[in-house]
């Protein structure tokens, strides 16, 4: 049985990934919505539960308003210590088939009661096309496993990269950091 070209792997196609899913990750831990803000925008609001992502409206286009947006994953921590809890958020555009792409958000309880939980911060975005797996909060730090693709030519359904990434809170934001690709000679 002859080997297809695209499912050959080499380390150059590791290297290169590697270099690619570095750029993308670091870039989205800088790229943030315009109203985005990770400090607390109403002090009188009380303690109280996680804010419920299934009420949140994310930035996310999934190309008609008749597809909704999904909430995959959840995890809740009280990131910046002002004793209310944050909610990190893995969502993607629902599909009947396929594997479409993850985006990671972080919310914040609405500013008013009653109000729906606004997003502070962007981890990840659906078009950097990006599966998130094993999502996991503790603490101050959200850790997960990232697919990706070598190319654009590799089908939704298989990614062929992974990579496991952490987002610790430090200094008033979320800094990224990504263990190396696994069968790389060093971290990258």
């Amino acid at each position: 049985m002859t080997e297809l070209p695209h499912t050959r792997t080499r380390m150059v196609h590791w290297l290169s990934t590697a270099v690619a899913l570095a750029a993308v990750v670091g870039a989205s831990a800088l790229v943030q919505p315009t109203d985005a803000s990770a400090q607390p925008t109403s002090t009188t609001a009380a303690p109280g539960p996680a804010p419920d992502p299934k009420k949140a409206d994310f930035p996310v286009d999934c190309g008609s308003p008749s597809v909704p947006v999904e909430v995959v994953d959840k995890g809740s921590a009280d990131f910046d210590g002002d004793g209310r809890q944050e909610t990190v958020a893995s969502v993607r555009c629902h599909s009947g088939t396929g594997s479409p792409p993850n985006a990671l958000f972080v919310l914040a309880s609405g500013a008013r009661p009653g109000q729906a939980p606004r997003v502070v911060a962007t981890m990840l975005r659906t078009k950097e096309r990006m599966t998130v797996q094993d999502l996991r909060v503790s603490g101050r730090t959200v850790s997960a496993k990232l697919l990706g693709y070598s190319s654009p030519s590799v089908p939704s359904c298989c990614p062929d990269r992974q990579r496991k990434v952490k987002w610790e809170w430090k200094d008033g934001k979320f800094a990224l950091s990504a263990a190396p690709v696994p069968g790389s000679p060093k971290s990258i």
